[in-house]
């Protein structure tokens, strides 16, 4: 049974070093708002505060400079869904099928029987919403129906309120759906959609090229909605398609909104934005400005974004109740599909910082990503952690920042690292694991990475992707080398042996059954 936070959930800050004399600062009389910032395809050295000379991120450095800016924190996989599914329900995506990246119309990926991070905040009196990128599914099965509340949707699995975008900016249905319903839609013009066929009549980016203001460089040919060909197929609901250059300010409205009207009491926010993913078409207002092209003009909207959360929690006085943790579902790439000159415009930017790899890829860029924690009076302003943390373990963390106790199977993958979390605590998790878009699994313990042996591709071409694949067992000194240049397995078989067995424990231990 949940406790109030004036016992267990000040037990537990208390564990992480946060009694009332720390120096971090005084303990909360309530719980704290939960607010997280997930990008989109946000790479390490995307971000000024990282490091980058190229690109100015006033709002997220002045986040980091009000809070904890770590350097060594990884996603659960280095593509969308996955990572999603990892940060939501505390269980590794690969120990469940069908979690790679979804199609549009995929079935919900998290079932209604699974003990979700907004459950979680729920039982400790919450009020939760999600808003923006969501890309794990809705519904019953692929072949969902549109035109009417979706169901099972986000409500089935803890949210009280939700505006999202089905899947990504790439794929159909490009609608927002508002707690489980088609926004705008006109019900004499109804939604269709198909991952299969085309719909007879309807013009594609393959066969269509005439109708596009924004042309493939690879996939990306299927249905075109306002001049951008997209992944899938769609007819109807021409009422409700969203515009792509106000998404990113239609998304932000939504989240200040849902603040706003739950400024007084608790509540948890899960803001996924659209930026920095393809199609990159960020408002008028942006374009231009970074000097490196769409891709760079996202990435300023994208701190925009975080500019403007910031803003509301100092001007709703909600700033010193709110824990906000800015983060990116995986790491950079740069051709995603699209011939948007990111390559080529990208200049001396290292969206990978000193990173190899990127999404999609099981070197370090793939998942080490940008990470910020920001709790002013409570977490220490101006510090830098290198400790290292995963996604996977926000889950029990704030389980114990918001003194709810996890019912039997929840979160069977999550541990607490709440000390960690919150800057007080330079110790960081024992390990950290993986997975790449080719199912290979990696894990990181003690300054060293290991990476399973696979027989798939070691690059991507079309995204020019080093994937991180390679039949031998690679082992990395990631103290030493980070860059991840000189696989020294061969002259390590003690480390070697000793991360291969620590894998292998962790795929064979039986997660914790129930919900």
């Amino acid at each position: 049974m949940h406790k109030p936070f004036d016992t267990l959930g000040r037990l537990s800050l208390c564990a992480a070093g946060l009694a009332p004399a720390a120096a971090a600062g005084q303990q909360p009389a309530a719980p704290p708002n939960v607010i997280i910032i997930y990008a989109d395809d946000l790479g390490f050295g995307d971000l000024s505060c990282n490091g980058s000379r190229t690109i100015a991120t006033p709002n997220a450095d002045r986040a980091a400079r009000e809070g904890v800016r770590f350097t060594n924190v990884h996603t659960v996989a280095s593509t969308s869904t996955p990572a999603r599914y990892g940060l939501l329900t505390g269980q590794y995506p690969w120990r469940k099928p069908g979690t790679g990246i979804a199609a549009g119309d995929a079935g919900m990926i998290i079932s209604p029987e699974q003990y979700t991070l907004a459950d979680l905040f729920k039982s400790a009196g919450y009020v939760t919403g999600a808003v923006g990128k969501w890309h794990l599914g809705l519904g019953e099965t692929a072949r969902q129906q549109w035109n009417g509340e979706i169901a099972p949707g986000l409500r089935d699995i803890g949210f009280d309120y939700s505006f999202i975008m089905a899947a990504t900016g790439d794929r159909v249905p490009c609608v927002y759906i508002e707690n489980q319903r088609v926004v705008n839609l006109d019900p004499e013009d109804p939604i269709a959609v198909s991952y299969e066929k085309p719909f007879p009549g309807e013009p594609t980016g393959r066969d269509n090229p005439e109708l596009l203001r924004m042309t493939p460089s690879h996939g990306h040919d299927q249905a075109i909605v306002h001049g951008i060909p997209r992944i899938g197929y769609m007819k109807g609901g021409k009422s409700a398609l969203w515009r792509d250059e106000e998404i990113a300010d239609r998304i932000t409205e939504k989240a200040l909104g849902f603040i706003a009207d739950n400024r007084g009491r608790p509540f948890f926010l899960y803001l996924g934005t659209n930026d920095i993913h393809v199609p990159r078409v960020p408002h008028e207002r942006f374009a231009g400005r970074s000097g490196m092209g769409p891709r760079g003009d996202a990435v300023l909207s994208f701190d925009h974004t975080v500019g403007k959360v910031l803003d509301a929690l100092d001007s709703l006085g909600l700033a010193d109740n709110t824990l906000l943790i800015i983060s990116s579902d995986n790491g950079p790439v740069v051709d995603d599909g699209y011939n948007d000159r990111a390559a080529e415009l990208l200049g001396d930017h290292r969206p990978w910082g000193d990173f190899r790899g990127g999404k999609y890829s099981a070197f370090e860029a793939g998942t080490r990503v940008p990470f910020i924690v920001r709790w002013p009076g409570h977490v220490a302003a101006n510090r830098i952690s290198d400790a290292l943390l995963s996604h996977i373990d926000l889950y029990a963390s704030l389980a114990a920042l918001c003194g709810a106790a996890l019912p039997e199977g929840a979160a069977p993958d999550s541990r607490n690292h709440l000390g960690t979390l919150l800057g007080t605590d330079s110790e960081g998790a024992e390990y950290v694991v993986g997975i790449n878009l080719s199912q290979t699994l990696s894990v990181i313990s003690d300054g060293w990475k290991y990476i399973a042996p696979s027989n798939a591709p070691a690059r991507n071409e079309a995204t020019d992707t080093e994937m991180g694949n390679d039949p031998a067992e690679q082992l990395y000194d990631l103290r030493n080398d980070p860059g991840e240049r000189r696989n020294v397995a061969a002259g390590n078989p003690g480390e070697v042996a000793r991360l291969k067995a620590l894998l292998d424990r962790i795929k064979t231990r039986p997660p914790r059954s129930g919900r």
